[in-house]
């Protein structure tokens, strides 16, 4: 009896183990599980995002996480005028910086939460930070990525359209107001019960377009075989 009981506990977990391995794994946060995934997913086609993007989960009134993309980077000036005035409280930058035909990292940097801190000032010490990350890297590795991260790191520190993205605290009711900006393409709001620090965020980049030919354009890599500028 006890050697059969033994074989039912052995089916028992082993068929618990199988259902658990083919399950569908959490978008977000490595090891989170109430990450939030913000951006297209990859192999999303473009107009599919955008359309996706453009509907606003339901739920109750209150401020949630956003993420407000541009269709060109924007200046520090730029990025902070397209959430002033619409109740939308920015709590991260994306930085990443232009290079033709050059992959370069997006770097997600948090903005100054105390509401003390002008808008552009809280944007320019972000941007300082991003460009520290890029020089830190650069000198930790070797090769083309040190070549590129060198490079973004000394476009940062001078001060280059590099904002792709925000990463807002608003109201749905605001959303409209946040869409009609200049620049701005897309806002994607996230569920209820998001949080600010729980999301996984990689915005729809510039050059990603889809010129109305078939295939449609899905979101991938971009291009990564140009020169890379010197500093």
């Amino acid at each position: 009896m006890a050697i059969v009981l033994a074989v039912v506990l052995v089916i028992a977990l082993l068929t618990a183990w199988v259902a658990g391995a083919g399950s569908t794994p959490s978008l977000g946060v490595p090891g989170s599980t109430d990450a939030t995934r913000l951006g297209p997913a990859p192999g999303e086609t473009v107009t599919g995002y955008l359309a996706r993007a453009a509907v606003v989960p339901p739920g109750p009134p209150g401020p949630r996480p956003a993420l407000v993309q541009f269709a060109v980077e924007q200046d520090l000036p730029g990025a902070a005028a397209a959430v002033a005035g619409t109740g939308a409280t920015a709590r991260e930058a994306v930085f990443r910086v232009p290079l033709p035909r050059v992959q370069t990292a997006l770097r997600g940097v948090s903005l100054d939460a105390t509401g003390t801190v002008d808008p552009v000032a809280a944007l320019r010490l972000a941007e300082a930070r991003a460009g520290n990350q890029a020089g830190e890297q650069a000198r930790t590795s070797s090769g083309r990525p040190a070549a590129v991260a060198a490079a973004e790191s000394a476009r940062l520190s001078a001060g280059c359209a590099c904002v792709v993205a925000l990463v807002v605290e608003t109201d749905p009711a605001a959303v409209p107001a946040l869409r009609a900006r200049p620049g701005v393409r897309a806002v994607e709001v996230a569920p209820p019960g998001a949080r600010v620090g729980a999301l996984a965020v990689s915005p729809l980049l510039p050059e990603q377009t889809d010129d109305g030919r078939d295939p449609p354009e899905t979101v991938g890599p971009v291009p990564d075989d140009g020169p890379v500028p010197a500093g």
